[in-house]
């Protein structure tokens, strides 16, 4: 299955031209460094677009977030009382642990988006897609105070503690940035599972928002990244050898159990 292929696309033709895309654009030269202003998203298949949970689960009915996190909040037991104590840490812990949030999850790492892009074997017939997106020129379009606060910390990406410095509960944040817009925040280390991942989050000012719209307003924030189904398993046997597997990505029998799964599984299934 393919997908419908944008001026924003790129369908790669090798392993060496994959890897070259992802960390095009990564030299800095006022550094001297490669530093990427990406984030990166893997998906299966390439015709998915970027939903959230809650979006996929309930529809049309934002007024369902404020009760599914209220609730979430009134049960959650954890080690850890302070990771449910404001909205937007309760938004993190909640989908971390598979609970529809309007969260969208990302990571810095080419390689993580890889993997997700290549994890579902079932998938193997349907070309994969990694999203590139700019979350330093995306943090820099939002509007004040936001922009004044990253600005102040001289950083690219907010943290937990800077957004909750702003805003009290996530109605809030919607009133203050606006109608469908966007930004990205780096989680706190709740797991070993986030530490290994390299995760960040996009969150938008509107829970049945849907990323690709607001990104097809903005073109110069995105790529995207076409892995067409003849290469996934060359990616994914590539990855295993660099140990970009479940076991590390998912530490526990869990993880372990699905490493096992997949990498045994043979190729004419």
């Amino acid at each position: 299955m393919t997908c419908t292929i944008t001026s924003n696309d790129t369908v790669i033709k090798s392993w060496t031209q994959l890897v070259d895309e992802v960390y095009h654009d990564a030299w800095k030269p006022q550094m001297g460094r490669f530093r990427s202003d990406y984030a990166f998203r893997g998906l299966s298949d390439c015709s998915y677009q970027l939903k959230s949970s809650f979006l996929r689960s309930c529809g049309e009915h934002p007024e369902l977030e404020y009760h599914i996190l209220r609730n979430f909040r009134k049960y959650a037991r954890t080690s850890e009382p302070s990771l449910t104590n404001t909205q937007l840490r309760s938004l993190v812990l909640a989908q971390h642990h598979g609970l529809p949030t309007r969260l969208l999850d990302w990571t810095y790492s080419p390689f993580i988006a890889m993997h997700f892009a290549t994890s579902n074997t079932e998938h193997y017939d349907i070309d994969g897609v990694i999203w590139k997106v700019d979350f330093v020129k995306v943090n820099r379009l939002i509007p004040e105070p936001l922009k004044i606060l990253l600005e102040q910390e001289k950083c690219n990406a907010f943290t937990v503690e800077m957004l909750e410095s702003e805003f009290s509960n996530v109605q809030k944040f919607d009133e203050e940035i606006g109608h469908g817009n966007v930004l990205f925040f780096e989680p706190p280390s709740i797991d070993d599972r986030i530490v290994n991942q390299f995760a960040l989050f996009s969150i938008m000012s509107n829970p049945i928002s849907i990323l690709d719209d607001w990104l097809t307003n903005h073109p110069d924030v995105y790529r995207r990244i076409i892995i067409p189904a003849r290469l996934k398993w060359e990616v994914r046997d590539k990855l295993d050898q660099a140990n970009i597997t479940e076991r590390v990505l998912f530490p526990g029998l869990d993880g372990l159990a699905s490493w096992l799964k997949r990498h045994y599984q043979p190729k004419s299934i």
